[in-house]
C-alpha cells in the first residue's frame, strides 16, 4: 500500500523555499501549534486559504511549542503527527515546521505575498507584519473562532477525569 497524497504536502525545512516556489500565486502563510486539532482550526485554515491560490502552514516543533508556555505536558501530539494532521486538510497546499519562536527567518525565506494570523493577534505589533510589508506583502487577522481552544478542550477533558 503506498503513502496518503497528503504526505506529499510535508516539505522538511530546507526543502521548504523550493516547494512553495513551485506553488500557485499569492502563496498565503500562517503557523501555529496546532496540537489538538478542532474545527476553529479547520475554519481558520480554510479562511485563510480563500486569501491567495496557495496555502503554506509552518507548524511549531515540539521544542518551540513548549517555550509558548501552554505546559510542561504540551504539545500532546508530536511534531510530525500535528503536521500530518494539518497537510490532510484539503485548504493546506504545504507543510513544514520551525524550530524558533517565531516563524521570521522562515518567512524571510519564503516571501508569502499574504500572512494571516487569527484575529485574536494585533497584527500592527508583529515583527512578521513589517516582515512581509516590507517586500510589498499583506498581513490579514481573520476573525478568531469563538468558543474553539486547544487549550479549553484540554482543560475540560482533564477536568472530566
Amino acid at each position: 500500500m503506498s503513502a496518503p497524497l497528503f504526505i506529499e504536502k510535508l516539505a522538511a525545512r530546507a526543502d521548504a523555499p523550493a516547494r512553495v516556489a513551485a506553488l500557485a500565486r499569492p502563496v498565503v502563510f500562517t503557523n501555529g501549534v496546532f496540537d489538538v486539532l478542532h474545527r476553529g482550526h479547520a475554519l481558520y485554515l480554510a479562511q485563510a486559504r480563500q486569501l491567495g491560490a496557495s496555502l503554506v502552514v509552518a507548524v511549531n516543533t515540539d521544542a518551540s511549542a513548549r517555550r509558548l508556555g501552554k505546559g510542561a505536558d504540551r504539545p500532546l501530539n508530536n511534531e510530525q503527527d500535528r503536521a500530518a494532521l494539518i497537510a490532510a486538510l484539503e485548504s493546506v497546499n504545504l507543510v513544514t515546521w520551525f524550530e524558533e519562536d517565531t516563524p521570521l527567518e522562515l518567512i524571510r525565506e519564503l516571501r508569502p505575498a499574504v500572512l494571516v494570523k487569527g484575529g485574536d493577534y494585533d497584527m500592527s505589533k508583529l515583527p512578521e507584519t513589517a516582515l512581509v510589508q516590507s517586500y510589498g506583502g499583506k498581513a490579514v487577522a481573520v476573525p478568531f473562532v469563538a468558543g474553539y481552544s486547544t487549550s479549553a478542550l484540554v482543560q475540560r477533558i482533564r477536568a472530566a477525569g
